[in-house]
């Protein structure tokens, strides 16, 4: 384990699960488990939020373009008495849109997310409740991701409400197989539980009325905006990790309040 942050007298954790061996998908990636400040010296469990592009979160050597200040997020947080285990699942580079995409792109391909939603459901989610304190029902477990990553995760809350009753859901890549996307979206309950869902107004026109339209339909199975769902405009905000950085606390704040 290794320092993270130092929060009333008590050290944050960050550990590391090396090589981390997916058989759905035949290959293996790190993934940075971030334990809260009081976890080392209570028993009580804690709500798990699972993150993806998990190399961007803390680390700059590994971050693709700055990182999200996880860290510091999570000291802020615990501040407020709002703690939580993260779980930054690493991507596999150019297999990223393959395995976030739940349907093809007529230009991209992909459509791999089954495979990737098995390995978290089946893999990696139970080797983490054995190895630490979780709290395991779905209305105390997350999804979270920015671009594909929260097109990964619209499709995770709906695909496995059983899992996850709570998502994060940062810029959604909506165009990357759109049609078939929102068909599942129409077709799908939605679990109760808590939805961030965010977009900044310098990203495009058709990423603003796709996160707009998304937002309809989730207000359309019973979602309340400001109750089980906060939806955020960024405005001026462009696609990047900075913008993410700036949102995610608030993201945090909401889903594990």
């Amino acid at each position: 384990m290794t320092p993270a942050a130092v929060v009333g007298g008590q050290t944050s954790a960050k550990e590391t699960l090396a090589g981390v061996w997916s058989p759905q998908l035949r290959n293996r990636r790190p993934v940075d488990v971030y334990l809260p400040p009081s976890y080392a010296t209570g028993r009580r469990r804690y709500p798990v939020v699972y993150m993806h592009d998990g190399q961007n979160l803390s680390d700059p050597i590994t971050a693709f373009a700055g990182t999200w200040r996880l860290d510091a997020t999570l000291d802020d947080l615990a501040r407020r008495g709002i703690e939580a285990i993260v779980v930054g699942i690493h991507n596999r580079g150019e297999k990223r849109l393959g395995e976030y995409s739940p349907f093809p792109d007529r230009n991209h391909g992909g459509g791999n997310a089954d495979k990737y939603l098995a390995f978290l459901t089946d893999t990696l989610k139970p080797r983490i409740d054995r190895l630490f304190r979780t709290a395991r029902t779905a209305q105390r477990t997350a999804t979270v991701g920015s671009s594909m990553g929260g097109l990964f995760s619209v499709y995770a809350l709906l695909r496995r409400p059983d899992v996850f009753a709570l998502a994060g859901i940062m810029s959604p890549a909506l165009w990357f197989g759109r049609s078939a996307l929102f068909e599942f979206v129409e077709s799908s309950r939605l679990p109760r539980g808590r939805v961030y869902l965010d977009v900044g107004t310098g990203e495009g026109a058709a990423t603003l009325r796709d996160a707009r339209t998304l937002k309809a339909m989730l207000e359309q199975k019973g979602a309340r905006d400001g109750e089980s769902l906060l939806y955020v405009e960024d405005r001026g905000a462009r696609h990047e990790e900075g913008a993410w950085s700036r949102r995610l606390p608030r993201a945090l704040d909401f889903l594990l309040a």
